[in-house]
């Protein structure tokens, strides 16, 4: 079992950044690959980032390549998503998933909103 909680969301001009964190529960952290999903209104989720559980592999959406980074910290049980140069249509639900070889995983946290103004 892992639990997931996201934080760092929030209202952001557009051009702006903002840094989500997932903090997972658990001894495993290390056994999960992560990802980062998004949900806008009246869409379907989508795949945004993912790490490997090294560290050492990410994989991005065309639309989020070159703006944002995902990292891991396996001391601390926590995945992290920059992102940089903000767009409009970034805006969504952000949520944080695991899974034990790839992502999409069993395990999903609440999700954070981001929202970025024009």
């Amino acid at each position: 079992q892992v639990q997931l909680v996201e934080s760092g969301g929030g209202l952001v001009q557009a051009g702006g950044s903002l840094r989500l964190s997932c903090a997972a529960s658990g001894r495993t952290f290390s056994s999960y690959a992560m990802g980062w999903f998004r949900q806008a209104p009246g869409k379907e989720r989508e795949f945004v980032a993912a790490i490997s559980r090294s560290g050492g592999s990410t994989y991005y959406a065309d639309s989020v390549k070159g703006r944002f980074t995902i990292s891991r910290d396996n001391a601390k049980n926590t995945v992290y998503l920059q992102m940089n140069s903000l767009k409009v249509e970034d805006t969504a639900v952000y949520y944080c998933n695991a899974g034990i070889r790839r992502v999409p995983g069993t395990y999903w946290g609440q999700g954070t909103q981001v929202t970025v103004s024009s």
